[in-house]
């Protein structure tokens, strides 16, 4: 049976570390601030958006919440993007996507001021991933993936990594932050072929495929480590991962469950990186 890579565990001593900073924040006279813009009422962006308002306050972090409808304007948008970004009030700004379709998502992303971006939102952000740089921060979920591993005292060095997925969100962003821990990483993607004997010749597998429960157990082997990012409704309409869980779990070493793994942290690392843009404002 794999251990269990819990992400309340992990949430728990990030959650510390973030408070800390807030106080901080707070003794110098500074309210650490998100502000969260969301266009139309998808309900996955509504549900994200209350677990993250629930943390904030949890955490102590202030949270101003925008709601625009689904036909606002580009000009609209754009404008309250640049009132935060002219506040010095706001620190960070998550805003959910994928916009709708009569909006140039590119244009409005990198209008955002990279100190606020806290998910990674700017191709300036994304830069810093890719080059080290410290500009902007780095996209929540795959920072969330690193939290674990380091939390668990899981060290990269050395190891191979697998990747499936080569999104912006997550895939590309994860392997690039695995190449810092010095990993050797391979990424996996729908053109990859035999992409089961490529995951079981891996250490270390993160999974962002985007499909329910495609990983099974002919992917992977004793002795390794698996990071599912997924988050699915399946048939009975229960969340689950992108990982088979009741075929993988047997055979690994370890493997972090859905729920209660990698989006339990995610929040966490967003609202830490609220604390961390409000700290900078003070110089720390």
């Amino acid at each position: 049976m794999a251990k269990r890579l819990s992400g309340k565990e992990v949430t728990a001593a990030l959650n510390a570390r973030i408070r800390a900073n807030v106080e901080t924040c707070r003794a110098h006279g500074v309210e650490p601030t998100l502000c969260m813009v969301r266009v139309g009422d998808n309900p996955s962006d509504m549900s994200y958006e209350r677990g993250a308002a629930k943390r904030c306050e949890t955490l102590g972090v202030a949270c101003k919440q925008v709601h625009l409808p689904e036909d606002v304007s580009q000009d609209e948008l754009l404008s309250v993007i640049e009132d935060v970004n002219q506040d010095p009030a706001i620190h960070g700004l998550l805003l959910f996507r994928p916009l709708p379709k009569h909006l140039d998502q590119a244009l409005i992303e990198n209008a955002l001021d990279p100190a606020k971006d806290v998910d990674c939102m700017t191709d300036l952000s994304m830069s810093g991933v890719f080059t080290g740089k410290q500009i902007g921060f780095p996209p929540c979920t795959p920072q969330a993936c690193m939290e674990i591993l380091d939390h668990y005292g899981y060290d990269c060095t050395g190891k191979k990594a697998v990747v499936i997925g080569r999104s912006l969100v997550v895939g590309k962003p994860a392997a690039m932050m695995l190449i810092k821990k010095n990993a050797t990483v391979t990424i996996c993607h729908t053109r990859t072929k035999d992409m089961p004997a490529v995951t079981r010749d891996a250490d270390l597998i993160i999974v962002a495929a985007g499909r329910a429960g495609v990983i099974g157990a002919d992917y992977v082997r004793e002795g390794q480590t698996i990071i599912d990012v997924g988050i699915n409704v399946n048939a009975e309409g229960k969340l689950c991962g992108d990982v088979d869980f009741a075929a993988v779990e047997p055979v690994v070493d370890a493997i972090t469950p859905v729920p209660g793994g990698v989006g339990t942290v995610t929040t966490s690392v967003l609202v830490g990186h609220v604390a961390d843009a409000a700290l900078k404002t003070l110089g720390a």
